[in-house]
């Protein structure tokens, strides 16, 4: 099993989340996060005061998958939230050594 986090723009969540459930993905968690990474942020004026956004937002996509559904899954979220700019994201895999449904202790990949 693989976890896939995913850090994208707000604006691409609801098309990669299409894309997912098109893709066959049903369970996820998405998180609200605010992070920067090569952008930097951005200098903003407020009623004539300049400060600096160096904290932008973004939304975390968790989810865990089977190892078959790997490719599909990360195809899905990368067409869905690419836009060729800086500031599109970043996805992250990591291995799951278990998985265990609270409601009736199911394990592995059935519990997921």
């Amino acid at each position: 099993m693989l976890k896939i986090e995913a850090i994208l723009q707000p604006s691409k969540l609801d098309a990669v989340k299409d894309a997912l459930l098109e893709a066959g993905i049903e369970g996820m968690t998405i998180l609200e996060a605010r992070g920067h990474g090569r952008q930097k942020g951005h200098t903003e004026f407020y009623r004539g005061r300049e400060y600096t956004v160096d904290l932008l937002p973004k939304v975390k996509i968790e989810l865990v998958i089977t190892d078959d559904q790997k490719e599909n899954t990360l195809q899905a979220i990368i067409g869905a939230a690419r836009t060729g700019r800086i500031g599109d994201g970043k996805i992250f895999i990591s291995r799951v050594d278990d998985a265990i449904r609270i409601r009736n202790d199911e394990r592995g990949e059935t519990a997921i």
